[in-house]
């Protein structure tokens, strides 16, 4: 199943993705066992499994019915942030190996981690904002893994099962300001530096999250075309990498690192930087398309 917030008339609930098109919850209300309640953002959703059970179990009794309960006002909704507000957003860097390689850096031999503050999470759609203090804002397309189970100290074979689903999304970065301390963090959490979304596929829908086509593209023409294959460290192995230093919980994401084709990669001579006015979409094979433009 594939979920997303969304606003409308000025308040956010949470809605189906069926073959590209909205499907209200509400639409599952008759078909929803007795006593069950809706979620109104992906936030309770996280933290509730039996309503997850219940909607699965209603979206099946709805078999092929489903397409009448598309919302007719389709372009009168706003994308809020796949996840409103992450417990962690945490981010891996140098995971892919041409990337490693394209910015003259040793592959790593544990993962490299970083953190964004929360209130970097942007929508698809959003404008965000260039950053006064710097020169050189660059994209970095990039997997989410949404947690949904709590977990601490698990292992490689069971660290997918904790997964509640996948998303794109845009590890923005000023270069400049990233390169100011080791941490990175002043480059990586700035307002609107972590768009996710456009929904969250579930976990069910993801067969391999380790071999999926990933790609980033500026005013239409792309820059980064790679897949998840060419990742130094899977999915399963940051997941249990980081639940043995902190415990993951529901709501907490993970950005997976960047592939090649980022302007810092390229020589210096050659970056052209991100600018106010570019249109930044990263899509993902399964995952959608996430665009947002830069604004002033």
């Amino acid at each position: 199943m594939k979920f997303a917030n969304v606003e409308r008339g000025g308040r956010p609930l949470v809605v189906l993705i069926n073959e590209g098109k909205i499907v209200p919850l509400g639409a599952l209300t008759p078909w929803l066992e007795k006593g069950a309640t809706l979620p109104t953002t992906t936030d309770e959703l996280l933290k509730s499994p039996e309503r997850i059970a219940s909607i699965r179990n209603a979206w099946e009794r709805l078999g092929p019915d489903r397409s009448k309960f598309e919302s007719k006002q389709q372009t009168e909704v706003r994308f809020l942030p796949a996840v409103l507000h992450p417990g962690k957003l945490i981010c891996i860097g140098l995971n892919y190996k041409k990337h490693a390689e394209e910015t003259n850096m040793p592959l790593p031999k544990q993962p490299v981690v970083f953190s964004k503050f929360s209130d970097s999470v942007a929508a698809h759609g959003d404008i965000i904002p260039y950053p006064s203090e710097t020169k050189q804002l660059d994209y970095e397309a990039e997997l989410a893994i949404v947690i949904g189970r709590t977990a601490s100290n698990v292992s490689e074979e069971e660290a997918l099962d904790y997964v509640f689903g996948y998303c794109c999304a845009n590890d923005l970065s000023a270069r400049d300001l990233q390169m100011r301390s080791g941490q990175w963090l002043l480059g990586k959490t700035g307002d609107g530096f972590a768009p996710i979304g456009p929904y969250i596929a579930t976990a069910d829908e993801i067969s391999d999250p380790d071999a999926l086509r990933i790609s980033a593209s500026i005013n239409g023409k792309t820059v980064q075309d790679s897949n998840t294959s060419d990742m130094i460290f899977s999915c399963r192995e940051i997941i249990a990498y980081l639940s043995k230093y902190f415990t993951l919980r529901p709501g907490d994401v993970i950005l997976t690192g960047t592939p090649e084709g980022v302007v810092f990669g390229q020589p210096e001579t050659a970056r052209v930087w991100l600018k106010t006015g570019d249109e930044v979409t990263i899509s993902i094979e399964g995952l959608g398309e996430l665009t947002n433009t830069i604004g002033e």
